[in-house]
């Protein structure tokens, strides 16, 4: 099980969690000038941003048939073959298809097998424990050498707000739960920061390799290994990679057998060839288009729909219209940096789930003017011609011209003094609505 999974958003909430664990406090940004949006990448893609660094990982290849993955099999001459159906998911190995293959992940020693394995993923929907409805659909699968795991041990490099850089982490007691670990066996983690100007040294990487107990041979390639990880933190402007298990095989090599990166979205604009990597067909398509205006949103069941700056705020916001009996319908975070132009793309992104029965805006104005957003809301009702009731809670800066641009519109926008207030009030236009 991986601590900073890059197939959900609340990554960065693992990572904090492990951190807390290990005493060490992780880098923050702020939340005023940019919105984090995890970039996730398939397992290949992680793998072949290694493979460019010179990383040992598996032998593998990715086919888009089941033609290619029997043909990239045999080529790989390989003892035994393992395929991997490619979706932003984990449990794929014990997931099932739509083509009623049992697993995502298939072992065998012919190529022929992957061939027929493939034939069944290909164009099929993959449902795992973490995904939704009735599944993913596979477009590519990946062909790779499978290789046995005589020891596994773990180690991560991360920013770590405490040290003003990364720090390394690692433990012998890899292939398992890290938090587990460090609750259970904290002396079985180690830490050692880095200093930033000068990277890992040869005598931290030769200190943590020992630590994870690689011997001889074995923990020269480490100590390689270590480096190398780290000119990749560095080189693709992570803000953590993860490898577990960092393992042996029987036959004496050191492998990275599974990788999870982060990436630092405020370095988009000089990463553009990895950030050209995200794969949107297994977004949702409302994510998607919110990604490109900056916004935050997250889709959910309810009728709902919550406009708000901050993720507490947010929490705070569906919790409170849950206590009135109501289920908000996403999760719509517009940040401190929000525009009249982001507001309007906001109403158009919530009006258009046609489950929505009423928009809840609450806005803090510390840094946002709430008269930018009052503008912005006046703006987006005219043209879109919103026709859902719609509740508003404004307070902090400029509120009170901000009420006065709603009054002065002359549109139907109910107003509210306080969170309670505004919430019970979108819980009765979603309810009145429902019962028309």
């Amino acid at each position: 099980m991986s601590l900073f999974p890059l197939v959900t958003a609340s990554a960065r909430v693992m990572a904090l969690r492990l951190l807390s664990r290990v005493g060490v406090r992780a880098a923050r940004t702020s939340p005023v000038l940019t919105q984090v949006r995890c970039l996730n990448l398939h397992e290949y893609q992680s793998k072949g941003l290694m493979q460019d660094y010179k990383i040992n990982v598996q032998k593998f290849k990715t086919a888009d048939t089941w033609e290619e993955a029997q043909k990239f099999a045999k080529d790989l001459n390989v003892e035994e073959i393992v395929l991997k159906a490619q979706i932003h998911a984990g449990g794929r190995g014990k997931g099932s298809f739509s083509s009623g293959l049992k697993g995502g992940v298939q072992l065998s020693k012919k190529p022929e097998d992957i061939g027929a394995f493939a034939k069944q993923m290909l164009g099929y929907k993959l449902q795992t424990k973490q995904t939704t409805g009735d599944g993913v659909l596979v477009n590519k699968v990946m062909v790779a050498e499978a290789l046995d795991i005589a020891r596994e041990t773990y180690f991560a490099i991360l920013m770590d707000r405490g040290s003003n850089g990364p720090v390394m982490v690692g433990s012998p007691a890899g292939g398992v739960d890290i938090e587990e670990v460090a609750e259970k066996t904290p002396n079985l983690i180690k830490k050692i920061p880095v200093d930033i100007t000068k990277g890992i040294t040869t005598e931290q990487a030769q200190q943590m390799a020992s630590f994870l107990e690689f011997k001889g041979d074995k923990k020269d390639e480490a100590v390689k290994q270590i480096l190398r990880l780290y000119d990749l933190f560095l080189g693709v402007d992570a803000t953590q990679i993860e490898i577990n298990p960092f393992g042996e095989t029987p036959d004496g090599r050191v492998v990275c057998f599974d990788a999870k990166i982060n990436f630092d979205d405020n370095a988009a604009f000089r990463q553009k060839q990895v950030f050209e990597m995200r794969d949107i067909a297994e977004e949702d398509p409302r994510e998607v288009e919110a990604s490109k205006h900056n916004l935050n949103y997250i889709g959910m069941d309810g009728n709902i729909a919550c406009l708000v700056n901050g993720a507490g705020l947010a929490m705070a916001t569906m919790d409170i219209i849950k206590l009135h009996g109501g289920e908000p319908a996403n999760f719509l975070d517009c940040g401190g940096g929000v525009n009249k132009q982001m507001v309007t793309q906001a109403f158009k992104i919530l009006s258009a789930d046609p489950r929505v029965q009423a928009i809840c805006v609450n806005i803090f104005g510390g840094i946002v003017d709430c008269n930018t957003i009052a503008g912005g809301i006046v703006a987006a009702c005219k043209e879109i011609g919103l026709k859902l009731p719609l509740v508003v809670r404004l307070a902090g800066t400029n509120y009170e011209e901000a009420l006065k641009t709603l009054e002065e519109s002359k549109l139907p926008i109910q107003t509210s003094n306080s969170m309670d207030e505004v919430a019970e009030k979108a819980v009765k236009a979603a309810n009145a609505a429902l019962n028309k």
